[in-house]
């Protein structure tokens, strides 16, 4: 394979958005390692549940630790054996993958989140117990263990990131951003504690839920963006495809509904784009029409700012589930599916960064263009 440069030519900024999807999240760690080997490393991170740990340790550790701290945190929340060896055949691994999901939901999980002492339907109303079946006390331990906050925090030389929670009175979904505020351990959380199982977090004095409640993918918090001016080449990359064949059981149901459900809708978010795109045009092309004399503070401050618009490249990214893989594919955490998920994640990443389309900058009209590589070169 040809070597990739390390910085796109013609695009200003790396971003990086990370979808939830739980243990399906390795697949991410697969992608950034193969842009981390590309020297591709990204100058904005924004992730959902999962996405938002694995942006955090990204964000959090300077660019030579960081693919160290993300293959330490999979490999613990991924210590659990499943069976010692795993006969050939879909059969088989689908009765593994079923095992260690069992597990999970009776165990919890390494690193991650235990089972409450109390059930939450025996416990007292109002109790700390009451509202999920799970304690993410493990999680914060591992983030304090694997993320520098302090470097977070720094107002330079390192990378933006933000993370997305739901207001669990208001509903109304947030963005967390280190633009804006210092990021802790529990604004990740927040962004990945997803009910009924694991608890709300409380935030300066609100609650929170995993933002994928509301929102799976941040694709729209970066393309709203319209301070920063950056041409911008995007790698999305989604954990539940959009697309899929028809149910034929029950459980390619239960697998299917929760694919929708948490799908990205990056279609209705690039047509949203385009359309304020053109919006722009037409008043940049009004705007100079019209005198110098004739025009306000503010009408000159919007032509300065349409003079150059920037540009996007997405690279989609989609996770393809294995055929024996099912409906619990978001919470089996075993460790031979873990580096399943990564090196497909690797793979993929590799085949993309191959091709050299996505290197150039799209017209002003869109302004945006996507790239599913991978996928294309099936």
């Amino acid at each position: 394979m040809d070597p990739v440069p390390s910085t796109p030519c013609a695009f200003s900024r790396i971003a990086l958005v990370l979808q939830g999807g739980g243990a399906l999240g390795s697949y991410q760690a697969g992608v950034y390692q193969a842009l981390h080997e590309a020297g591709l490393e990204p100058d904005f991170l924004a992730g959902v549940s999962i996405g938002a740990v694995n942006a955090a340790i990204i964000a959090g550790n300077p660019p030579e630790r960081r693919l160290e701290r993300l293959r330490a945190f999979w490999e613990k929340v991924t210590t659990r054996p499943v069976w010692p060896v795993t006969p050939d055949g879909d059969e088989f691994r689908k009765a593994r993958n079923l095992q260690s999901a069992w597990a999970t939901l009776a165990l919890g999980q390494p690193g991650l989140f235990r089972p409450h002492p109390v059930n939450p339907w025996l416990a007292p109303r109002g109790s700390e117990s009451a509202t999920s079946f799970y304690d993410s006390g493990p999680l914060r331990e591992t983030l304090e263990e694997l993320v520098d906050w302090t470097l977070l925090a720094q107002p330079e030389g390192r990378p933006q990131l933000a993370v997305g929670a739901v207001n669990v009175m208001t509903g109304n979904f947030r963005y967390f951003d280190t633009v804006e505020r210092r990021i802790g351990p529990e604004h990740v959380m927040a962004s990945g504690a997803l009910p009924p199982g694991l608890p709300m977090v409380r935030i300066e004095g609100e609650y929170f839920w995993d933002g994928g409640l509301v929102s799976n993918t941040p694709l729209q918090y970066l393309l709203e963006d319209e301070t920063n001016g950056h041409d911008t080449v995007v790698f999305q990359v989604d954990l539940f495809p959009a697309r899929g064949p028809l149910p034929r059981d029950m459980e390619e149901v239960l697998g299917r509904e929760k694919d929708i459900r948490y799908s990205s809708r990056t279609r209705m978010n690039t047509d949203a784009f385009t359309r304020r795109r053109r919006w722009e045009l037409s008043l940049k092309q009004a705007l100079s029409k019209l005198p110098e004399e004739a025009l306000t503070a503010e009408e000159r401050t919007m032509r300065e700012r349409l003079a150059r618009l920037p540009r996007i490249a997405i690279l989609h990214l989609i996770y393809q589930q294995k055929a024996y893989e099912g409906q619990a594919k978001d919470y089996e955490f075993g460790p031979e599916t873990m580096r399943e998920h990564w090196q497909g994640g690797y793979e993929d990443t590799r085949r993309t960064l191959a091709q050299r389309d996505w290197l150039e900058l799209p017209p002003e009209d869109p302004g945006i263009v996507t790239h599913d590589v991978h996928r294309e070169a099936e």
